[in-house]
């Protein structure tokens, strides 16, 4: 599965968190570009970016930064 997120960084909270089946990479880039292209003229600074996991699971364990505040990330899962 590839994963769209939208990440504001200085509040340290996921603003978009979306999902594509892993044919869709071109739609995902368009998509992930359109975004970053919204932001930019809006003047926003948020990190937009795309990944791949074999699930959202899977995914939410390798970038647990995106999904878990300060207290979550200094406990061992």
């Amino acid at each position: 599965m590839i994963f769209l997120i939208e990440y504001n960084r200085s509040r340290g909270k996921l603003i978009i968190f979306e999902s594509f089946n892993d044919t869709d990479w071109q739609r995902a880039e368009e998509t992930r570009f359109e975004k970053e292209l919204l932001l930019n003229r809006a003047g926003i600074e948020h990190e937009v970016v795309l990944l791949e996991a074999v699930s959202e699971e899977a995914l939410r364990r390798t970038h647990r930064r995106y999904f878990e505040d300060l207290n979550q990330l200094a406990t061992i899962p």
